[in-house]
């Protein structure tokens, strides 16, 4: 019960900073919008951007991440703080020497990449060139990020989250900036995003070296490559970035299926995937983030009855918020994207083609979130075949789920596959890691998703009803579309917690259980 209320406290602390960091990346994406729509001009950022972001998330936030932290934490917990202070700065510095000859290497051959990427763009006169140079340009965000990460996981792994998880925030006030202030200074505007994207990867790693400094991690030089743990943090990564990464290769696939079809799908499904991200974001990755040292130290010590324990909450709490999540993108999917986005450049089409992408992309939503739980459960057993040869079936799944449904549906099939995939993912890896633990609470699961199901149809329908009050078609932000979206999100929240309370979700039991506990201390400390 005890680490169950320390995941909750973590995920809290690292879901509020993240929310204030995806605010204002929404801001970004609406200023983005606002100047480049999803024209040609955006299409060629967005594929220039994903590029290197795709390595920064397999190398980085995927394997770099989640090997670093199992085996740091088990040097801070077995051995000794010194030992892991020493394993730190040998890691920042083989790291950053791998990461600048990867930076170089992607500059060398952004044009390979890009042809591989974005085929469709050699049919459009001075697309493919743009998207190159704007690769080019970017790749350095790769070193910076990445370095990021590794930061990232010495501060979690020491219980420190709310840092690394308001690091983004420099990176959206970079963008930002860059985009308002930038585009006269450059003969093609959109370099100017290419250099907010650069200064904003290194202002997030600037942002957490007196974090660092205050926990005696700074970084430092040592060459001692020879260090056994070291070694283990490579053997670890190797297969995790395939695995961890799955997501990101998945999106490539569909952006090079997506370059074939008509101007605007490639930015339709970043808009998209930029508001799934929202729950993905704020609470996903904040309890894969919470619940990951918690998992390794029980794998540490061979308590798997805590280890199961620790992973079927984590998977029923990501499900208590995935699920109706899912109800509330589908069913408010046009007032979010036409407060969010339609504006300036950002007509009406385009936000019906992000709609369109955004119903399918949420149809996966609860299993992107379980796979991301349970991949972080393979990793803490410091196992990292089995997410491996599973990601390759999942990335052929995609394959084959692309090329059935993106004739019928267009972009929308693009997104329809993901979710496919992931789903195929998520399987696979329950079923694998259910049969090996001899069980991780599959029943409970079970029970506690049925009544999250339950407790999400009524809110459906309500939110949905609300939604209707206004035309959502024109564009602009009104004070009726504000109140109506306000209204129609509160309904559907107030409405979908008391339909748990009443249908007695245990996860909901347990969060009002430490809401009132917390309050009761307080009260307690008021009166004396």
């Amino acid at each position: 019960m005890s680490e169950t209320k320390n995941i909750i406290k973590a995920a809290s602390i690292v879901g509020s900073a993240t929310f204030l960091s995806r605010i204002l990346g929404y801001v970004r994406d609406a200023v983005i919008a606002a100047y480049f729509g999803a024209g040609a001009s955006a299409d060629v950022f967005f594929i220039a951007y994903r590029i290197p972001n795709f390595f920064r998330r397999l190398v980085g936030e995927g394997a770099l991440t989640v090997s670093f932290i199992p085996v740091f934490t088990e040097e801070l917990t077995l051995k000794s703080r010194e030992r892991a202070r020493v394993l730190a700065t040998r890691a920042f510095t083989f790291f950053t020497i791998i990461l600048a000859a990867l930076t170089i290497a992607g500059i060398i051959f952004s044009q390979q990449i890009v042809e591989i990427t974005a085929p469709g763009f050699a049919n459009i006169p001075n697309k493919l060139t743009t998207t190159i140079s704007l690769t080019r340009w970017m790749f350095p965000f790769l070193f910076f990020i990445c370095l990021v990460a590794l930061g990232m996981g010495v501060l979690n792994s020491l219980k420190h989250f709310a840092a690394p998880a308001l690091s983004p925030v420099w990176f959206n006030l970079s963008m930002i900036g860059s985009t308002i202030f930038l585009i006269p200074f450059f003969k093609e505007p959109v370099y100017a995003l290419a250099f907010g994207v650069v200064f904003g990867g290194a202002l997030q790693f600037l942002y957490q070296l007196p974090y660092l400094k205050k926990y005696d991690m700074f970084p430092g030089l040592d060459f001692n490559f020879k260090d056994p743990a070291i070694k283990k943090i490579v053997l670890l990564m190797l297969p995790a970035a395939l695995a961890t990464g799955v997501d990101q290769i998945n999106i490539l696939i569909i952006s090079r299926f997506a370059s074939g079809l008509k101007e605007g799908s490639i930015s339709y499904l970043y808009y998209a995937d930029r508001i799934v991200e929202l729950p993905m974001g704020v609470f996903v990755i904040a309890v894969a983030t919470a619940v990951l040292p918690s998992m390794s130290v029980y794998a540490v010590k061979e308590d798997w009855a805590g280890f199961k324990e620790s992973l079927s909450f984590a998977i029923r709490l990501v499900t208590f918020i995935t699920i109706p999540a899912t109800v509330g993108l589908i069913t408010l999917g046009a007032p979010i994207v036409a407060m969010l986005f339609q504006r300036g450049e950002f007509d009406h089409e385009a936000t019906q083609g992000t709609v369109y992408a955004l119903w399918f992309f949420s149809i996966g939503l609860a299993a992107f979130g379980g796979r991301r739980i349970m991949v972080s459960a393979f990793y803490s057993l410091k196992d990292t075949l089995t997410p491996v040869i599973v990601s390759c079936a999942a990335v052929i799944a995609n394959i084959i789920f692309c090329y059935l449904l993106i004739g019928p549906l267009k972009h929308g099939g693009l997104a329809l596959a993901a979710s496919f995939s992931s789903i195929v993912n998520l399987l696979f890896l329950f079923l694998i890691l259910r049969k090996r633990l001899h069980g991780i609470g599959g029943r409970k699961i079970l029970n506690s998703t049925m009544k999250i199901i339950a407790s999400s149809v009524p809110m459906g329908v309500g939110v949905y009803a609300i939604s209707l009050l206004v035309d959502w078609s024109v564009g602009g932000v009104t004070a009726a579309k504000m109140f109506v979206l306000v209204l129609a999100i509160t309904f559907g929240v107030i409405c979908y917690l008391l339909s748990a309370r009443l249908l007695r979700s245990p996860e909901m039991d347990f969060l009002t259980s430490m809401v009132l506990e917390r309050w009761g201390k307080k009260g307690k400390l008021g009166c004396n």
